[in-house]
């Protein structure tokens, strides 16, 4: 009875304390439930809903601008809609002999919390007091890569270039990199996304606002 007592006392300000910029995501358990309420709030594994997308999940590793893992296993996952979306693009990429390459998919709000204790402009990075699209399991940082190489498309910058070459609106010189821009934005956008205003990697999945900020671990996923 004593732990009943100290849970119900303490785990509120455990809470509180944890979630620091007013925000309560979404946990496993409330997940689960929404999901049983409405399947298209699934998370999708994309690997296994898109044949041949690639994954290069870069907050997995110390190749990010935190330098840190941030996330213990490489997995990209998307709502229901979202992949299936996302799949529809990857179809059409490949009439132009290209691919998807996924950067970062789903990403856990306290993620998002991370990147911004470390890099607070958000002009770059979510502000936690709103959370991501990421957060909601409706935004897809990617690239394109040629089909029979492998190697990615020439685009303005580096994945998470935090430059204003990065906008999609800074003017190329280059007219196969601005080409390769071009591409994907245009696909992105014919299949229900939105580029981000300050990212050409970052696309946001039309109607990302019915679903909720989540904080759930990949290896809660699994």
């Amino acid at each position: 009875m004593k732990y009943i007592l100290f849970f119900l006392i303490f785990f509120p300000v455990l809470l509180q304390a944890q979630y620091k910029y007013g925000l309560t995501p979404v946990t496993l358990q409330q997940y689960q439930q929404q999901v049983k309420g409405d399947p298209e709030k699934e998370l999708v594994n994309l690997t296994s809903a898109i044949p041949g997308i690639v994954l290069d999940i870069r907050y997995a590793t110390t190749n990010n601008f935190t330098g840190e893992v941030i996330y213990n296993l490489p997995r990209a996952y998307a709502r229901k809609p979202v992949a299936e979306a996302l799949k529809e693009a990857q179809e059409e990429f490949s009439k132009h002999g290209v691919g998807i390459k996924v950067y970062d998919a789903y990403r856990p709000y306290s993620a998002t919390v991370k990147f911004y204790e470390v890099y607070r402009d958000t002009t770059y990075v979510a502000s936690p007091y709103k959370g991501s699209r990421h957060n909601r399991g409706c935004a897809i940082d990617m690239t394109l890569i040629d089909l029979k190489t492998g190697e990615e498309l020439r685009m303005p910058t580096e994945y998470d270039s935090f430059k204003k070459e990065a906008w999609p609106t800074t003017p190329v010189k280059d007219a196969l990199i601005k080409k390769n821009r071009d591409l994907i934005i245009s696909v992105m956008h014919k299949h229900g996304f939105r580029v981000n205003a300050s990212e050409w990697w970052h696309f946001d999945f039309n109607g990302w606002q019915k679903f909720e900020v989540m904080d759930i671990d990949f290896e809660e996923l699994e």
